[in-house]
């Protein structure tokens, strides 16, 4: 839901409101108590990330850990090689 900022035309208060885009604009003062409310016209807030960070939440390593090391080759196995040339041999 947004929150928007509204003016008083009688006092001159300023003040947000938190409501859904479907209700109606605020009428009545808070501070005067008078009708004469106007809703501002803002750009909005757009996104906003809270905590320790947006990439470190999402594709978090172990903290001391040091980042994975890119191979350009897998390494072969050496089991893997001896059975190879033991099938090698029996057929």
């Amino acid at each position: 839901m947004p929150t928007y900022d509204y003016a008083c035309l009688k006092c001159g208060h300023t003040f947000e409101a938190f409501q859904s885009m479907s209700d109606a604009p605020l009428k009545k003062c808070p501070s005067c108590k008078k009708t004469g409310v106007r809703r501002l016209l803002g750009a909005g807030a757009g996104f906003v990330f809270k905590g320790t960070g947006f990439y470190q939440t999402d594709f978090k390593t172990k903290k001391g850990a040091p980042p994975a090391k890119e191979t350009s080759a897998p390494k072969a196995c050496e089991n893997c090689a001896a059975a190879k040339a033991a099938g090698a041999k029996q057929a």
